[in-house]
């Protein structure tokens, strides 16, 4: 039986960044994945959503220039090139992981893993041992138990992305940032989109003032808006709610993801409602058993679930390494425009804190690239200046943000802000003068 120091289950964002951690810290590391290297997020997440957004942002962008003057006779979309493209691009950087797997000597194993309580895990017929194991198992889309959902044929995000037709009809069932984003990934293709929420409003995990800029370019896409009811039952190719019934030709739901625990269930760990108890430290309630990403609480975000492996890594080879701070995670929406965020929003704060907003009509780039939707708002302590969240929306957003977040990780504050000079014309110089606007000095405010 081979053994190593460190096993992990699971070969997305979060297992395959901490096996290659762990591999250049001189350990054994053994990685195991029952599917497709890079998880959920490369095969069918944030990758090919993000993949799909770009060309309709493009769409977009070719349309606007028609209303500047540079005509183009008609935009013809052919998806199948566009899929193929999309799969080019995932199978590039599935390969990369490869190489790095490879080039970094971690023995790669494919095939579902069970794990006993000694920590040997069999992968079909071979057996291991592993010093430590990190479950990385991700997660599988949600689909709410309806009433009549039997005779109903429909799309989860796992199974969407395999399409080679553009719809030309999809309603969308949630009202998150998967449904979102699939909404505006779809409609400038030209994709008649209908999106069902039963909630009062879309994005309510976001900042609350991009909400109604995000509703109103759904107008402007011609995307049709359902909030604030109840489904009562789905039937065939129609849904009944309490709003009425609404026929579609192809149903996507978007309604969440829930951790695969399957292992977890096997070696008896103590569990937190649907996910995996951990300490401080991510260790489950068995020693030498570790759990990230969507296993445990947290944001279900790729980038949360990498650092939260490196973590762990660092904390078995005896680094003590600093906690992770939610708060220094950044949040995205790939909308266009683009909502990004961190830390705090305004309704969370509870000490005395300073709110400056610079919306983008004043921005001298936002202007000349006819992105004005959009904003820089920045929350800080109203003694020490201390960034407590901030968010911008934009075009681009989910670059401009780091120049914040870094700010307040290397120890900044709003003055620190206020003193850095940027490039104009940028968008991102809207950030100095939010901060410059703590103090009463924005330049670009009346």
């Amino acid at each position: 039986m081979e053994k190593f120091d460190i096993a992990i289950i699971g070969a997305g964002p979060g297992g395959y960044v901490a096996a290659i951690h762990a591999a250049k810290h001189g350990k054994k590391v053994a990685l195991i994945e029952r599917d497709k290297l890079g998880g959920a997020c490369y095969n069918v997440g944030c990758i090919p959503s993000k993949i799909l957004l770009e060309h309709s942002k493009l769409v977009q962008e070719i349309k606007r220039g028609t209303s500047w003057g540079i005509a183009v006779p008609q935009v013809e979309i052919q998806f199948p090139r566009l899929m193929q493209r999309k799969d080019t691009i995932i199978q590039e950087l599935l390969n990369n992981i490869e190489h790095y797997i490879v080039s970094n000597q971690i023995t790669l194993y494919r095939g579902e893993a069970s794990v006993a309580k000694d920590l040997t895990i069999t992968i079909g017929n071979e057996t291991i041992m592993a010093t430590d194991i990190i479950l990385a198992t991700g997660s599988k889309p949600f689909v709410p138990p309806f009433e009549g959902l039997a005779t109903s044929t429909y799309f989860t995000t796992d199974t969407f992305f395999d399409i080679d037709e553009l719809p030309a009809q999809l309603t969308i069932i949630g009202g998150g940032v998967i449904a979102v984003e699939m909404a505006f990934s779809l409609a400038p293709l030209g994709t008649k989109v209908t999106l069902l929420n039963h909630s009062e409003d879309i994005l309510q995990t976001e900042e609350a003032e991009a909400r109604p800029l995000i509703r109103e370019k759904m107008k402007k896409l011609n995307i049709e808006l359902v909030t604030d009811f109840k489904f009562e039952k789905f039937e065939g190719n129609s849904i009944h709610t309490s709003k009425g019934a609404y026929t579609y030709e192809n149903l996507l739901f978007a309604t969440g993801r829930r951790p695969n625990t399957e292992i977890a269930q096997q070696l008896g760990l103590t569990l937190d409602g649907r996910l995996i108890a951990v300490d401080e430290h991510l260790q489950t309630s068995q020693p030498h058993v570790y759990a990230i990403g969507d296993l445990v609480d947290g944001y279900q975000l790729a980038h949360s679930a990498s650092a939260e492996g490196i973590y762990v890594v660092d904390y078995i080879v005896g680094k003590q390494p600093t906690p992770i701070d939610q708060n220094s995670i950044p949040r995205c929406v790939y909308t266009h425009p683009e909502i990004a965020t961190f830390g705090l929003l305004e309704e969370q704060v509870t000490i005395p804190y300073t709110v400056t907003k610079m919306p983008l009509q004043t921005n001298p780039k936002a202007l000349m690239e006819g992105n004005t939707e959009g904003f820089v708002k920045l929350i800080t302590a109203e003694e020490s200046g201390q960034i407590l969240g901030a968010c911008v929306v934009a075009d681009g957003a989910t670059e401009m943000l780091n120049a914040i977040l870094a700010t307040k990780n290397a120890g900044g504050t709003a003055q620190s802000l206020a003193q850095m000079i940027f490039p104009h014309p940028t968008v991102s110089e809207h950030i100095g003068d939010a901060a410059k606007a703590v103090f009463g000095k924005a330049i670009h405010q009346s």
